[in-house]
């Protein structure tokens, strides 16, 4: 089983979004008994809360079923758990690799290299812009899919 833990640092906009999407992803190609995707913060400033409205609309705009989620912090024993522990941005990787203590084996990333970008995935809850991430979202989302395809051809 492939585990994937997105991180942002509330764990209400752009986590869960992207857990909610790659579920999405993943059964369309009928594998989600392939995969655990789960999502956490890097932060408990928003720890018990459900998915931000914006995310709520925007899955819901373009028929993505939300996975039920309340906001959860990342811990130094989700390093061992995940085999991708995936940031939105570079202050997520900078405070998940603090939380991991190093990332002695290479299991964190930010979402957008997948799809050949160094670019931020930009908070939603500070710009408003929830189509843009969404974008976003979706977009590495899908690179990462075919990335873990492509590099676990004899699992599938």
């Amino acid at each position: 089983m492939i585990k994937i833990l997105f991180v942002c640092h509330g764990n209400i906009c752009r986590s869960t979004m992207a857990e909610s999407v790659m579920t999405y992803l993943v059964k369309q190609k009928k594998m989600e008994n392939a995969f655990y995707i789960n999502s956490a913060a890097t932060s408990r400033e928003e720890i018990g809360n459900s998915p931000h409205y914006g995310t709520v609309n925007k899955l819901r705009e373009v028929k993505i079923p939300l996975v039920p989620h309340r906001a959860e912090q990342m811990t130094a024993q989700d390093y061992a758990a995940y085999d991708y522990l995936i940031g939105m941005d570079t202050a997520n990787i900078r405070n998940m690799t603090r939380i991991a203590g190093g990332d002695k084996q290479g299991k964190i990333y930010k979402l957008l290299t997948f799809a050949g970008s160094n670019r931020d995935v930009a908070d939603p809850w500070y710009t408003g812009d929830f189509d843009t991430t969404y974008n976003d979202v979706m977009q590495g989302c899908t690179a990462l899919l075919e990335f873990i395809f492509e590099n676990n051809k004899d699992t599938f």
